[in-house]
Order: C-alpha cells, then sequence, then structure tokens
C-alpha cells in the first residue's frame, strides 16, 4: 500500500471499540453505546488517492469535495470510510454525506483555512430568525452536515482545528458581516457518532446537533483559550436522544449548553430538545460547566448530566432563561458533581440572555419546574447559589439535596440569593434560601429522591 494509503488499523478499529464498549457494560458502567451502533466500512478511500497533501500549506480543498462527491455518487454498501493519514491538511470548509466515516489517523489534523473572505454563507436557522450574533445569514461550519444519516467522525485522536484566532478578533473589533462559523454542526441528521477527536480553537460553538436525533459524543477532546469569545463545547440545540460522555472539554464559554431556539422564532417552530445525556465530564470555563439556555423557547425536558468535574470556572451548573422566552424547562437532574475555584456554584436565573429583535412578546413568560440538583460537593465556591424566578412565571419545584459548597477559606462563603421560587432542600450547606427550606417536606418535592 502506498504511503497515506487506508492501514490495516482502520480495518480493525470499529471490532476494537466495540470490544472495549462491551468491556466498559461488563464492569458495570452506564454508556451511550447502545444510542447508534458504531459501523463497520468495508469501502476505504484515503484523501491522497484524491491528492490531498499534509504538508499545512496545500489547499485540499478540492480532494475532500472530490473524495466526498465519490462517496455521495458511489453509494456502496455500508458507506465509505475516507481516511486521513498523518500531516497537516488545511482546507475551506466542506460538507459530509450520509453513510460516511471521517476518520483522522494519529499526527493527522484538519486545519481550516483562513480566508474568511470567501467563505460560504448559509441560511439563519429558523428557530433563531436570524444569525445569532448578526442579522441575516451566518457562516456555514467548517465541517457541515445537513439532511444527513449514519454519519462517524472518529479515528485515533487527530486534530480538526478551525484556526478560530481570526474569528475571534474580528468579533473584539466589532467587524463581523454575519454570524461566525461553528467548527462542526449537524442540521436535521440522524445517526451521528463523533469520538476519539481532538477540536480546537473554534471560531464559534464547537460542535452543533440542530434539529437532530440520535447523536453520541464521546471520548473527545475540545480545546480554545479562556478568552475566546463564544466558543461553547457542545451545545445540543432542538436534538432529541443525545449523549454526551467521557470527554474534556476546556473553552472560553459553557463547556455544554442545551437549546432550543430564540424567542419568537422558536417559539414558533416549536422544536424542544429532550432526552439529553451528559456524563463524565471534566473541564474548566469563565462561564458555565453544565448549562440549560438560555436560548429555550422550544422547551427543554428530561435532561441529565452526572459525574461532573469542574475547575477554575464561573458557574457549575447553570439553568437559564429570559422573558421572551416562552417554552417549558421542566424533568432535568444534575447529580454527582465536583466543583473547585468557581465563582458561583448553582444559578437558575430568569432573567439571562438577550433578544433577537424588538418583536419579542414580553408576555411570553418560560416556566421552569422539577429540577433535581444533587451529591454535589464543591471547594473554594464564592458563592454558593443563585435562584431567580420571574414574578409572573415563578419556578417551582426545585429541589436540592446532599449539597456541599466551601468557600475559598472554608465553609463559609457569599450566601444563597433567591426569588419566586419554590420547592425543597436537604442537606444543603450553606444553609439555602427560606423558600427551599420552608418547603422541603412537602409533597410536591420529594426530598431525597
Amino acid at each position: 500500500m502506498k504511503h497515506g494509503g487506508v492501514p490495516n488499523a482502520v480495518t480493525s478499529f470499529v471490532a476494537v471499540l466495540v470490544f472495549l464498549q462491551c468491556s466498559c457494560l461488563s464492569a458495570e458502567v452506564v454508556t451511550c453505546s447502545g444510542i447508534v451502533p458504531m459501523v463497520y466500512r468495508n469501502d476505504k478511500i484515503s484523501i491522497t488517492d484524491f491528492g490531498g497533501v499534509g504538508d499545512g500549506r496545500t489547499s485540499n480543498t478540492k480532494a475532500f469535495r472530490e473524495a466526498i462527491y465519490r462517496i455521495d455518487h458511489l453509494r456502496r454498501r455500508g458507506g465509505t470510510l475516507l481516511y486521513i493519514p498523518p500531516g497537516v491538511y488545511l482546507t475551506e470548509s466542506f460538507n459530509l454525506t450520509s453513510r460516511m466515516t471521517l476518520y483522522l489517523a494519529r499526527g493527522a489534523v484538519i486545519k481550516a483555512t483562513q480566508d474568511t473572505a470567501n467563505w460560504p454563507l448559509v441560511a439563519p436557522l429558523p428557530s433563531y430568525g436570524r444569525g445569532r450574533e448578526r442579522p441575516g445569514g451566518r457562516y456555514m461550519s467548517f465541517i457541515h452536515g445537513d439532511g444527513l444519516h449514519d454519519v462517524i467522525i472518529t479515528g485515533e485522536n487527530g486534530t480538526i482545528d478551525g484556526q478560530g484566532d481570526v474569528w475571534w478578533n474580528m468579533w473584539r473589533r466589532r467587524t463581523l458581516q454575519f454570524t461566525r462559523p461553528n467548527l462542526v454542526e449537524f442540521k436535521d441528521s440522524r445517526g451521528i457518532i463523533i469520538s476519539n477527536v481532538i477540536f480546537k480553537n473554534s471560531p464559534f460553538w464547537n460542535i452543533h446537533p440542530v434539529y437532530c436525533s440520535n447523536v453520541v459524543i464521546r471520548y473527545v477532546t475540545i480545546l480554545a483559550p479562556a478568552d475566546s469569545p463564544n466558543t461553547d463545547g457542545i451545545d445540543p440545540d432542538s436534538s432529541s436522544h443525545v449523549c454526551i460522555e467521557d470527554s474534556y472539554i476546556s473553552t472560553g464559554d459553557d463547556l455544554v449548553a442545551v437549546k432550543s431556539g430564540w424567542d419568537e422564532y422558536g417559539i414558533a417552530y416549536g422544536r424542544p430538545s429532550n432526552d439529553i445525556t451528559i456524563r463524565r465530564i471534566t473541564g474548566s470555563s469563565p462561564f458555565a460547566g453544565i448549562a440549560v439556555g438560555s436560548e429555550t423557547s422550544g422547551g427543554v425536558t428530561n435532561v441529565l448530566a452526572e459525574h461532573i468535574t469542574l475547575y477554575n470556572s464561573g458557574i457549575g451548573i447553570h439553568l437559564k432563561t429570559n422573558i421572551g422566552r416562552g417554552g417549558i424547562i421542566r424533568n432535568i437532574t444534575v447529580s454527582d458533581v465536583f466543583m473547585e475555584n468557581m465563582r458561583k456554584g448553582i444559578k437558575i436565573a430568569g432573567d439571562v440572555g438577550d433578544h433577537p429583535d424588538e418583536n419579542y412578546n414580553p408576555n411570553a413568560l418560560p416556566v421552569m419546574k422539577h429540577i433535581r440538583i444533587k451529591n454535589v460537593w464543591g471547594e473554594k465556591v464564592l458563592q454558593a447559589g443563585v435562584i431567580q424566578g420571574l414574578k409572573n412565571s415563578p419556578f417551582t419545584d426545585i429541589c436540592l439535596a446532599n449539597i456541599n459548597l466551601r468557600g475559598s477559606s472554608g465553609p463559609r462563603n457569599v450566601p444563597w440569593k433567591c426569588s419566586d421560587v419554590s420547592g425543597g432542600a436537604s442537606q444543603v450547606s450553606p444553609s439555602p434560601c427560606a423558600e427551599l427550606i420552608s418547603r422541603s417536606q412537602t409533597g410536591a418535592c420529594s426530598i431525597p429522591f
């Protein structure tokens, strides 16, 4: 086989991964493996077969587009694996296709060009009504998939590098014409696996499944400088049956943020995020570790986040919405969290986030209820918690149990701050606000749970 071709190691990779998944299951470690099956591809091609050159200087845009055109039009039985050998492959943005695996070898880097002037534009998401940052369209994600099924991005911890600093500087100088591109976005797609890849320096959000179902993201590393603007790690958006696990994330914004549309546009589109699992995530961020919102106009239900480790961050657990959002946030459970050196441990608020325009309905009030946060330990937490509901839509059934958030010099820290909230608390230190304590034994909030 010529240099850069598909190695025999790829042939056995899927079988090895399945074995590891079975081993984890036998050890009683809960995993996402059943949501989307890992698919073996008999047909394998290499980017070098299409003229790809991994010298970090040569443009590989034509090679990527021709390789994916071949996969899309030949449609081999079982799909095709596109192998990226070691090297640095500079390219413009490109679209994936269904029934394909993008496989990055160890030492392989797919690097985005910084030619922003020729970056393609796509239409705004209907649940947002406009670009998230600027009116009008938005720049297409670096790696993009629209209306796809059965797509895998995996490998041997190769890297997808967005070279986002040019975009961050445009944002800082306020010279952006349209909303910055995500690093990877799947839209209206299903059966997606992203695993064993390093994502770094995204221009905007890193991984964005929107209007998707059956998505597994695991064993990934996501990196961006702490001062890089809006570089969220993973944002499931109006999507269902999404599982995110066993990953390290250190970025300039929320590590994981569940979303579902923006104000009147999200209400009209009406697609919620539901059945989202987040587990065994470690990381740091100047903003939030695990977040819901603030764009939640389609609703967010049935979210489980567990076994989370956070450090050197702004807020550990952040549930956020705003007047004009509408939408119901309910059945959210966060458990088994350790955090260290945080500004706030827990924040649940109804006054967070901006609006797309002046046409939002001030009477579209969000509903927040059935929230369970338990088994949380924090060291060096400046303020334990803030829970601020809305006067005309109080947050209800907010339940806290077995939470210990210690200050920077021992158990003392800034007291809880609460308003327009009801629920219960059990074994919470420092003692939470009276609105929770006084209702700790009511049937509406069963503690312990």
